[in-house]
C-alpha cells in the first residue's frame, strides 16, 4: 500500500497552513490548522475500511520546563507519543482527503465528534489531555489537530500519518476512543499499512 501528499514532499518540514501553532512576532499563535491533504493506492482486494491516525513520538514525557522563555526542553529527556488525529471507518472506495476537508482552524474546546465525513467516526485527539485543566479551553478534541510543539523545545518533532487497510467494514469501537484504544482495536483487522510523515519546530534556534 502507498499513501502520497500533496501538502508537502514526504519528511520534509510540514507547512504552517497545516499545523495547530505558528510563530508570530517574537512569540506563538494558532495556525490554519488545515489537515493535509492524503492519497493512497495498492489497496489490498479484500480491505473493508480504512483508519488513519497521525502521532507525534517526540513529545516531552514531563512538562517541567515546556514553553519557558528562559530555558529549553532537553534534548535527552525521555519522549512519548502524542495523538493528533484518530480516524476510523473510511469506506473502502475512499482514495483521497483533501486539504482542509476535516479540518479548518482550531477550535476551542474542540471539535464535535465522533461522527464525521463520508460516515467515518473521529476519535479524541491528545490536546483533550493537554486542555484539560485550562477553564477557557478543556473539552473533548476530536478529529485533527496539528502540530504544536513547545517553542522552547530543543529536539525537532517527527508527525507520521498512519493508514491501516482493515478487514472489517466498522472498527470495533463504541462511543468516544482514544488513539491508544484505536491502535489496540483495529490490530488484529490490518491487512496492510503506509506511513507519510513530515517534520516541525517552533524554536527560532531550530528553523532553518
Amino acid at each position: 500500500m502507498k499513501l502520497t501528499s500533496e501538502s508537502w514532499i514526504h519528511g520534509d518540514r510540514i507547512p504552517e497552513r497545516c499545523a495547530a501553532g505558528r510563530r508570530s512576532g517574537g512569540g506563538v499563535a494558532f495556525s490554519d490548522n488545515l489537515n493535509p491533504q492524503l492519497a493512497w493506492s495498492e489497496i489490498p482486494a479484500s480491505t473493508q475500511s480504512f483508519a488513519l491516525i497521525c502521532h507525534d513520538f517526540d513529545v516531552p514525557s514531563r512538562g517541567d520546563d515546556v514553553n519557558q522563555a528562559d530555558r529549553e526542553v532537553p534534548e535527552d529527556l525521555p519522549r512519548v507519543d502524542f495523538f493528533h488525529w484518530v480516524l476510523v471507518d473510511l469506506p473502502a472506495s475512499l482514495r483521497a482527503i483533501a486539504e482542509g476537508e476535516f479540518s479548518r482552524g482550531f477550535t476551542a474546546r474542540g471539535k464535535s465528534g465522533p461522527a464525521t465525513l463520508h460516515g467515518a467516526r473521529h476519535g479524541l485527539n491528545d490536546y483533550t489531555g493537554w486542555f484539560a485543566a485550562d477553564k477557557d479551553m478543556a473539552g473533548q478534541y476530536f478529529g485533527y489537530d496539528g502540530p504544536f510543539p513547545p517553542f522552547n523545545d530543543s529536539v525537532v518533532h517527527h508527525y507520521v500519518f498512519t493508514l491501516y487497510a482493515l478487514s472489517v467494514a466498522r472498527a470495533p469501537l463504541e462511543g468516544v476512543f482514544t488513539g491508544a484504544q484505536a491502535r489496540q482495536a483495529i490490530y488484529p483487522h490490518v491487512l496492510a499499512e503506509a506511513t507519510y510523515s513530515g517534520t516541525y519546530t517552533l524554536n527560532p534556534r531550530l528553523i532553518g
